[in-house]
């Protein structure tokens, strides 16, 4: 890569690698919506590059000639807006006063300017090249981020996050989204090959949950046998079997038992022996697993199970598929027998708990955790179903709860304020601990309430790489960092 400039500051793409030829045919286009004419006129792969830049460190421009249609400057401006970046009128005839244009916008970046543009617009390399910008070509058939002396030559826009952090890499920078330790996040793209793509990472950090087409839980989920990924996925996966050295955070079958409400709630159990010294518990819920709401003897495996009514019906699986997040609180017995929960489901323990949910996060060994609203006691929900003759409420967890009006604690008067109500973080870090140890991942997340009147801590769900959205950028990334560096050097001595 010898005579190219330093490592990549800042990106200008050309409106000639943007804007499609005639207006592409778009399936909102009926819709009188400003962004869908947008996409009529875009790339199909503009927006993608668009969002992914946005989400960099990278200062990032569109460039436009001066005879460019008005109604097509119009849409770059528009779309500069959207994205929150410039927009700067580039006149071969005045080169010069373009590069100060951009320098005043941009100040001190820190690197070169790479500039896209297509192989249609071969007058203004030259040009440009002089005045130390990286030229990198789109649409050179057969290339695949190719180098030479003084230009890059890519085939596809989505080709373009790669390509810049394959020469920020070659000279010790971090392109995308770089943290002050020195943490970058590449996005992979299964729309593209992924070996090349992996060449350039350290550590692969998936979401793999998010990839599932089914599960079969009639057989183990120690195999993986059970889950059907996506064929992207599927292409991942076979590339970590056949690179064992690749650091995964964390490995597929690591993440098995999160997927199955039954086997999370076996393995909580086990935390049974777990106490500090004000003697408070920390558990998982009662429960019960059914195939069939009609089958015999349900009213005494229930009790034999300490269940009672109200309970809380889950699905086994517990993500990745349709309905895995369709939920009901059934309050009769007799309920049971209509009810439209997938099958084989979990019957758990409704805890009265005051609306209140603390939502843990689990960061190698950091632990965070943030207050949430959530579902009222059980005297309040069966004030909600009463009006329904006390039928069951059904909902989809991810959108929706069964909430109260008002006031979102019981109606008997006890708050949230509670003394048993103070949440023990010492209780709680240690069964943070013994998951990681027993789940042996890096990064997960927990849900847990706290019981009226006993003060019971009770873990109501566990799950694979959680949002973070409740702690803090600058919290959340360096753990990060030291979870992910910790799993890396681990791998690297083993």
């Amino acid at each position: 890569m010898a005579g190219v400039g330093g490592v990549v500051g800042g990106v200008i793409l050309d409106e000639s690698v943007l804007l499609a030829s005639q207006q592409l045919q778009h399936p909102d286009s009926s819709s009188s919506s400003h962004s869908s004419s947008n996409c009529a006129f875009f790339q199909p792969d503009a927006h993608f590059l668009l969002r992914k830049l946005r989400h960099s460190n990278i200062p990032t421009g569109i460039s436009y000639g001066p005879g460019l249609e008005a109604h097509k400057v119009s849409i770059l401006k528009e779309v500069a807006t959207q994205y929150s970046i410039h927009c700067f009128i580039l006149d071969a005839s005045s080169i010069d006063d373009t590069t100060r244009e951009v320098e005043l916008a941009w100040r001190n970046i820190g690197g070169c300017i790479l500039y896209l543009v297509s192989n249609k617009k071969r007058d203004i390399y030259p040009k440009l090249s002089k005045c130390g910008w990286l030229i990198t070509i789109l649409n050179v058939e057969g290339s695949s981020a190719c180098e030479n002396s003084s230009m890059v030559y890519i085939n596809k826009l989505q080709e373009l996050p790669l390509t810049i952090c394959h020469i920020n890499r070659k000279r010790g920078a971090f392109p995308m989204y770089p943290t002050q330790d020195g943490l970058m996040f590449v996005p992979l793209t299964f729309e593209l090959p992924l070996s090349p793509q992996l060449q350039e990472v350290d550590v692969v950090l998936h979401k793999a949950t998010d990839e599932i087409i089914s599960i079969d839980l009639n057989s183990s989920l120690q195999s993986s046998n059970t889950i059907t990924y996506s064929r992207g996925m599927q292409e991942l996966q076979r590339y970590m079997e056949h690179h064992l050295d690749l650091c995964v955070i964390d490995p597929l079958n690591y993440i098995y038992p999160v997927l199955d409400r039954l086997k999370i709630q076996q393995i909580l159990l086990g935390l049974e022996d777990l106490k500090t010294r004000g003697c408070r518990a920390i558990r998982g819920p009662n429960f019960l697993k059914v195939d069939d709401f009609n089958q015999a003897g349900l009213i005494q495996s229930l009790s034999e199970t300490k269940l009672a009514l109200p309970s809380i019906v889950k699905p086994q699986v517990a993500c990745g598929v349709a309905d895995s997040h369709s939920m009901a609180i059934v309050f009769r017995v007799e309920d049971f027998k209509e009810l439209t929960v997938p099958l084989p489901a979990i019957i758990q323990e409704y805890v009265d708990h005051s609306s209140t949910l603390y939502k843990f996060y689990v960061l190698g060994e950091k632990v965070y955790h943030a207050v949430k609203n959530s579902t009222p006691n059980a005297d309040t929900l069966m004030k909600l179903s009463g009006s329904n003759e006390l039928k069951p409420l059904v909902f989809d967890s991810l959108k929706s709860l069964p909430t109260a009006k008002g006031n979102p604690n019981s109606g008997d008067g006890n708050s949230s304020k509670d003394t048993d109500h103070c949440i023990d973080l010492e209780l709680v870090t240690s069964a943070a601990n013994w998951l990681m140890r027993k789940l042996e991942l890096t990064i997960f997340g927990f849900d847990v309430v706290i019981q009226e009147g006993t003060g019971d801590h009770v873990i109501v769900d566990v799950n694979y790489l959680p949002s973070f959205k409740e702690v803090p950028n600058e919290v959340a990334i360096p753990a990060f960092w030291d979870a992910i560096k910790k799993k890396f050097e681990l791998k690297r001595t083993t």
